[in-house]
């Protein structure tokens, strides 16, 4: 006689408010490096449950929110719910190939919405590393207020950055506006590596966001960090329009993200973050 699965009392709860039916057990999925992650077969169809803090699950949460009301060809997961340290998604099905050009025609309507500051209404966070986004008008003042100064001083605390590095990322930081002119503030995923993209039978989708108002480079930059988009991501994004100076805006948009994982995974990050550096101080 088979019996019905169990799950912690606030999940099952959760599951029962939004009328969802388990069908068996919580399956761990992989990727799951700051919360844990799994699939979860219901009646109502499969759904993915996220354990984690309650306070970054909520800024994750809003951010697919987000996402999702920009109205963008791209396919972001339907928030079901959250209960404290429990949140229930939408499960997309993933597929093998996926289609560059429609990813950047995505990201470009994603990038023409747009707001008065950088920064975002409130703090979330980017993996476990509290991420400040308190507003500013300047969008140079906000990366070197909000980001880089920030995580510098942190890996410095650490042990993970020596006094010569860190001074050379906050000279980079204090400089900025002598080279990179200010732009209307884009809504951005804010954590854009290729693990949080998954190719689905109706399109490109986005997971695992960290989502603000700054520049859209942010994005691209960590597509380029940790993998290679391709020629007709570029082609659909930037048309016959991309900026002269990408390679230095990709590598000051990889070094915040750069810097997280110094802080994140430790010291074998360091030499990444050095070589990010030098691009930037050539």
């Amino acid at each position: 006689m088979s019996t019905s699965p169990t799950f912690p009392s606030r999940l099952q709860a959760l599951l029962e408010e939004k009328k969802l039916t388990p069908v068996g057990d919580l399956q761990p999925l992989s990727g799951g490096d700051i919360a844990a992650v799994y699939w979860l077969e219901t009646r109502q169809g499969a759904v993915v449950v996220k354990h984690d803090d309650a306070t970054s699950l909520q800024g994750e949460a809003e951010g697919l929110r987000a996402l999702k009301a920009a109205q963008t060809p791209l396919v972001i997961p339907e928030v079901l719910g959250q209960a404290g340290e429990w949140l229930v998604i939408e499960a997309l099905a993933a597929q093998g190939r996926g289609n560059a050009a429609a990813l950047g025609e995505g990201l470009r309507a994603l990038h023409a919405q747009h707001s008065e500051q950088h920064g975002w209404h409130w703090d979330n966070a980017c993996g476990s590393t509290p991420q400040p986004n308190a507003p500013l008008a300047d969008g140079r003042a906000f990366q070197r207020e909000r980001r880089l100064l920030p995580l510098s001083a942190a890996c410095y605390e650490r042990g993970l950055l020596d006094h010569a590095l860190r001074t050379r990322i906050e000279n980079i930081a204090d400089t900025l506006e002598a080279w990179l002119p200010d732009a209307p503030p884009s809504l951005v995923h804010g954590d854009l590596w290729s693990g949080n993209v998954l190719h689905t039978p109706d399109g490109p989708a986005l997971i695992d966001p960290a989502v603000y108002y700054h520049f859209p480079e942010v994005d691209l930059a960590m597509l380029t960090l940790f993998g290679a988009p391709g020629e007709a991501f570029f082609e659909a994004y930037w048309g016959t329009h991309a900026p002269a100076d990408w390679p230095r805006r990709e590598a000051l948009f990889q070094l915040y993200p750069l810097l997280n994982h110094l802080l994140l995974f430790g010291a074998g990050y360091r030499g990444a973050v050095e070589r990010c550096v030098a691009r930037l101080s050539g």
